[in-house]
């Protein structure tokens, strides 16, 4: 089957982030981060909905009731039938940096990293909110923590300092959700770009936005880098598998980050549909 791309009919973002696929309801949901807006659709970008913040949203993750929230300094809770929002936790940040990308783990447990805003410094940390409310440190040290994704097992999380350019690989305890040492899985840059979001498919293979070289990169488990596919726009934030039978590869695009990465494209933040890559995704991780 050849690889058909198409862009969906929903209204462009500037800042499109964190795509989620909500299998329980066959919903597309992503954010514009900066501006705080939260969007919705069906597999094609129709039946659209939103839903608007006062501060911005990094990154969103399926919970038991909705939806949980990485907003700029805190977890929340969303409920979409309501619109309500209820406070889960304020993670222990730095100065003048905001939650970034986010996911669920296979085990109840959400994940987001925080960055800096203008990139410079290496102030970020990534936090687990834990099931209870708790919420923990587990690295530190980034500017822009991206790339964050799990094994179909599980036990290994990847992960990226999208600054400087590597995917990283840590074991991963289903347990307690403590991490291991970090190891060096991939240098993204050979490829032309730092890496941004990414995901896995259910071969464990690592689909990674090459966010400056308007690509969508593919890694084997090991490392080993399989194939580049050339994205229809500029900026390409982050990929996620979605769609009825998880086929499609759905990924956000960047008109204008605010600060440096500006498109001019007349499809700028619009999301790109790939199928027949020949990949099926994986149920995301449900916050517990």
């Amino acid at each position: 089957m050849p690889i058909q791309i198409d862009l969906l009919a929903a209204e462009p973002a500037a800042l499109g982030e964190s795509p989620l696929w909500d299998h329980r309801n066959a919903r597309l949901w992503w954010v514009d981060a900066l501006a705080g807006r939260l969007r919705s659709s069906d597999d094609e970008g129709r039946d659209p909905a939103e839903w608007r913040f006062d501060r911005p949203v990094g990154s969103i993750g399926l919970c038991d009731d909705g939806l949980i929230l990485a907003q700029a300094d805190n977890f929340c809770r969303f409920d979409p039938a309501s619109g309500a929002t209820r406070l889960v936790a304020r993670p222990a940040m730095e100065p003048a940096t905001r939650l970034n990308d986010g996911k669920a783990d296979r085990d109840g447990r959400f994940l987001a990293a925080s960055m800096r805003a203008g990139e410079d410094g290496g102030v970020g940390s990534l936090f687990r909110l834990d099931a209870d409310g708790g919420c923990e440190r587990i690295e530190h040290g980034m500017a822009i923590g991206n790339a964050l994704c799990f094994s179909p097992a599980g036990d290994l999380m990847y992960f990226a300092d999208s600054m400087e350019g590597l995917l990283r690989r840590y074991r991963y305890d289903r347990d307690t959700g403590a991490i291991g040492p970090c190891e060096v899985l991939a240098d993204c840059r050979e490829q032309g770009s730092g890496p941004d979001g990414a995901t896995v498919d259910s071969e464990g293979r690592i689909w990674v936005a090459l966010v400056l070289a308007q690509a969508i990169a593919c890694y084997d488990a090991q490392g080993r880098h399989l194939r580049t596919i050339a994205m229809p726009v500029p900026y390409p934030s982050c990929p996620a598998f979605g769609g009825p039978a998880l086929d499609t590869l759905y990924v956000t695009t960047i008109a204008n980050s605010g600060h440096r990465l500006v498109a001019d494209h007349p499809d700028a933040g619009r999301i790109v549909a790939v199928r027949g890559l020949d990949a099926l995704g994986l149920a995301e991780g449900v916050y517990r």
